[in-house]
């Protein structure tokens, strides 16, 4: 299992990556600036004279609800929209900080892998010293 997902990692270009990180991140939060900037009521349309027979009561009464349900549904989603450019600000964020957490990570496993060659190097050439004195 840990061989699949190294694969993959190791497929990854990294560099590419890192370099597209702030880049990532700076889009997230021009995008939350810009939803946040827009204000949070939509300007209504002049509304015509719709009913050309006879002005019912009734007939304005349902237009004058339908308006005002479907700008509740547009401030919903309004705040919806806010909600989410924020939650995608925030994981821009985010994936800044554990790409530079994965390039400490690659870095010293670099390094411990590296440590290991050479320590592994030098306790074959100190048996095989200790082999020839025997």
């Amino acid at each position: 299992m840990a061989t699949g997902w190294w694969s993959v990692l190791k497929t990854v270009p990294w560099s590419e990556v890192i370099n597209a990180a702030p880049q990532v991140a700076s889009g997230a939060r021009r995008l939350w600036d810009t939803v946040a900037r827009k204000s949070g009521t939509a300007g209504g349309m002049p509304m015509g004279q719709a009913m050309e027979a006879e002005p019912e009561e009734d007939h304005f009464g349902t237009l004058v609800m339908r308006v005002e349900k479907n700008e509740g549904t547009l401030l919903d989603l309004r705040t919806q929209m806010l909600q989410a450019s924020e939650i995608i600000a925030n994981l821009a964020e985010q994936n800044a900080q554990l790409i530079a957490k994965m390039e400490v990570a690659r870095t010293r496993m670099l390094w411990l892998g590296l440590t290991t060659g050479i320590t592994s190097i030098l306790a074959l050439v100190a048996l095989a010293l200790v082999m020839a004195r025997t």
